[in-house]
């Protein structure tokens, strides 16, 4: 088994690279694992001074469980967990199953925050775009899926979003094996990204 870890801001793209790479990589029915799975009930968020749940911290994860889980799977085992929907109650989340198979991609804000997962890495993708593309995305998925305000997303993204790339997502960026530009380079990017990987793949799909 080869593990890819894609780390990237908040409307970055981090899962629409994770779908190509998926299905570029179909014959090895990749497995993926989404670290949003493992948010928290809201009533063990953490608040901000302001007393508003603040999703954007390491702490925001069952870590403990997460890794527990990653380490299974990475270990040849089939895992369970709730797939995560935003607002659905726990007794409304769909329970997933996770089948160990050749390729794992592991997505998430904190993938190369959490020491345990970034030693599980073959291989590190670090998904770079303008924080206005960015913004736009996250206003856009936000009001329309969320039911956010405006000034309730800039609220976030001031307050929450910026400091938590700056201080858990910025300072990993050099660090990774590929930094993938989620913008006018992207097909190019892309292109150079299934190269690289290419000789790292396991043999006999």
């Amino acid at each position: 088994m080869k593990v890819i870890g894609i780390c990237g801001g908040s409307g970055s793209g981090k899962t629409t690279l994770l779908n190509r790479l998926a299905e570029y990589y179909e014959e090895y029915s990749p497995t993926v694992f989404s670290m949003d799975n493992y948010y928290k009930p809201i009533e063990e968020q953490s608040l901000d001074t302001n007393g508003k749940v603040n999703f954007d911290l390491p702490t925001a994860l069952d870590k403990e469980r997460l890794v527990k889980d990653l380490t299974r799977l990475v270990g040849g085992k089939s895992i369970e967990v709730f797939e995560y929907q935003f607002n659905a109650g726990n007794n409304r989340n769909v329970l997933i199953t996770l089948e160990p198979s050749p390729l794992l991609i592991v997505e998430g804000l904190f993938v190369f925050e959490y020491e345990e997962v970034r030693e599980l890495l073959d291989f590190s993708i670090f998904v770079d775009v303008d924080p206005a593309i960015q913004l736009d995305r996250r206003i856009y998925r936000d009001q329309e899926s969320r039911g956010y305000s405006r000034s309730e997303i800039m609220y976030q993204w001031d307050n929450h979003v910026i400091p938590c790339y700056n201080s858990f997502l910025a300072p990993h960026e050099t660090k990774a094996d590929f930094i993938y530009h989620n913008d006018s380079r992207s097909e190019n990017d892309f292109l150079r990204l299934t190269g690289v990987l290419e000789p790292i793949l396991p043999k006999g799909k």
